[in-house]
């Protein structure tokens, strides 16, 4: 029920899902007044979704804690919960993303050697794929162990979402100088330079201009920078944009200049689309908690379900799981020595 495009973004996502892969299935969580008419409409496979009334749905502008406390009669509270209890492999939602957060933790907890969750996505780059990075949100601070957890986690998401055998890991930084930074940059640094048992490669700093050259797997930050670095990002692919089609269409000769690349500027177009890369996961819980962007299309919802349907055919919670424990017990084992 969430979302610019409300209920009819959400079930076209789910109608170009389902021409994508045939094998989804899918519990719409809202309003059965308003779903099952468009449900009938939309004619969809026989069994491939049905509805779960929720009387009450969450405002986009609802403080979290007034969230909270309506989670067991609203759409996204019903949602959670069917993952919760195993109902439904994961949950989608656009709807208000602190609500959304703050209903996950409580409702399925963070694992075992986790203590924040993490906002992680993917973004576009000039390389062979994307590039996964977090946090991007869920924590405005974070210390050196909190970045090492998000390191392990995003390289989990690269292995399962990207197909990485060991992803290139990079902290955020102001410089590449291993002397530059904060204190907790500098610490989770060190630590994860000794984790050579890990299944990545820990390759040091990054810059922000950096992000898109496609020279890393995995950029991992405190949810505060990572926040602004993804908006600054957002906001410069639509002012390439806009300004290409302002230049465009300034003149005749422009607008032939126009007619020629047409081609190339809807390749740009494409490769800059946030639909096309839409659908973040908070990482870090036990269970699969995607958020849409609040302004995506039928389109970009059903990318954010392809992205959903990857990481649980790639049991992506045990490989963190899995990743965190050898971690632990090559920590205990240095500690004790």
């Amino acid at each position: 029920m969430g979302g610019d495009g409300g209920p009819a973004a959400m079930l076209g996502g789910i109608e170009r899902a389902l021409k994508a892969d045939p094998s989804l299935r899918f519990i719409v969580v809202g309003d059965e007044a308003i779903l099952a008419p468009e449900l009938d409409r939309m004619a969809l496979p026989a069994g491939s979704a049905t509805i779960l009334h929720a009387p009450d749905s969450i405002a986009g502008d609802e403080k979290p804690s007034q969230a909270l406390r309506r989670a067991r009669t609203t759409s996204m509270g019903l949602a959670i919960n069917a993952v919760k209890e195993g109902q439904a492999d994961a949950a989608l939602s656009a709807g208000n993303t602190g609500a959304l957060m703050a209903m996950s933790k409580l409702a399925l907890r963070t694992m075992p050697g986790i203590d924040r969750p993490a906002l992680t996505a993917l973004l576009p780059t000039l390389g062979s794929h994307d590039c996964v990075m977090l946090d991007l949100g869920a924590n405005t601070e974070s210390d050196a162990q909190n970045l090492v957890q998000f390191a392990v986690m995003g390289a989990a998401y690269a292995r399962t979402v990207l197909g990485l055998k060991r992803p290139r890991v990079k902290l955020l930084n102001i410089g590449t100088e291993e002397l530059k930074g904060t204190d907790e940059i500098k610490e989770a640094a060190a630590i994860l330079r000794e984790a050579d048992y890990l299944p990545l490669k820990f390759d040091g700093f990054t810059e922000g201009d950096q992000l898109s050259r496609g020279n890393v797997d995995v950029v991992v930050t405190d949810g505060f920078s990572g926040n602004i670095a993804l908006k600054t990002a957002e906001g410069t692919a639509r002012f390439v944009t806009d300004l290409l089609r302002r230049a465009f269409t300034s003149s005749l000769r422009s607008k032939a200049g126009f007619a020629l690349s047409k081609p190339a500027l809807h390749m740009l177009k494409v490769h800059l689309d946030p639909n096309n890369h839409n659908g973040a996961v908070f990482l870090g819980l036990n269970g699969l908690v995607v958020k849409s962007h609040g302004g995506a299309s039928a389109k970009g919802i059903a990318n954010a379900i392809a992205v959903a349907a990857r990481m649980v055919r790639g049991d992506i919670v045990n490989q963190v799981t899995t990743d965190l424990d050898e971690f632990r017990a090559h920590a205990f084992a240095g500690a004790s020595e």
